[in-house]
């Protein structure tokens, strides 16, 4: 807790990434002397925000999908992607409205392995955009904050699965980014060499999204 605010830290000892263990890659923020961004206050809570409510998923029709500017497009259904590699992640979560909860252990499937299973990016691919289940919704993102090495499609959340509420059954982590790029209910990525705004950027949200920055509106 040392260099910070006690009264944004509800006077809680706040996880470290100390002594993890070697198969935990830790999100550099983590690291950080101050683990809370600018005008943002720590919760021990998961509160539950998002636009139109938890979408119903039939894990039997379930697919994930990567497409636009990778060498292979490429799709699984919830079988094939429960058996692709996992990785553990270590990291903080920062919503735009304030929020902040420390030291998340997420599981699930790195970013870079599914881009790796596509063939790899294309040389003009530099932007992102992610669709979700709930009813359209998308969200945008820089290429390189989203292949940055601790973004994983999470399944569990501090050892236990993603529930619907907050985004599962498999959902975007992008931990040095808002947490409305981190999106629920993930169903596919497009790689694209324009950036494309989705559903909070067209109503004024930041295009990257940085909670350092206070990326919260605008450009």
């Amino acid at each position: 807790m040392f260099g910070m605010d006690s009264s944004k830290t509800q006077g809680k000892p706040i996880p470290s990434p100390e002594n993890l263990g070697e198969d935990v890659i830790v999100s550099p923020d983590t690291r950080r002397q101050n683990r809370i961004p600018p005008r943002q206050s720590r919760t021990l809570k998961w509160p539950v925000l998002d636009a139109s409510g938890a979408p119903n998923i039939n894990l039997a029709t379930w697919r994930f999908s990567i497409e636009g500017l990778v060498a292979k497009p490429i799709s699984w259904n919830w079988e094939e992607f429960q058996a692709l590699p996992r990785v553990k992640v270590f990291a903080d979560f920062h919503c735009v409205t304030r929020w902040s909860r420390l030291g998340n252990l997420w599981e699930g499937v790195s970013v870079r392995e599914l881009v790796d299973r596509a063939g790899g990016l294309l040389p003009n691919a530099q932007f992102v955009v992610v669709y979700a289940y709930d009813y359209g919704w998308t969200t945008n993102l820089p290429a390189g904050h989203f292949l940055a090495e601790d973004a994983l499609v999470a399944l569990t959340h501090d050892g236990e699965p993603v529930t619907a509420e907050h985004g599962g059954p498999a959902r975007l982590i992008v931990p040095q980014l808002y947490a409305w790029k981190s999106a629920k209910w993930l169903a596919g990525i497009e790689f694209r060499a324009d950036d494309k705004a989705g559903f909070w950027e067209r109503s004024g949200y930041h295009m990257r999204g940085d909670p350092w920055k206070e990326e919260r509106f605008g450009y």
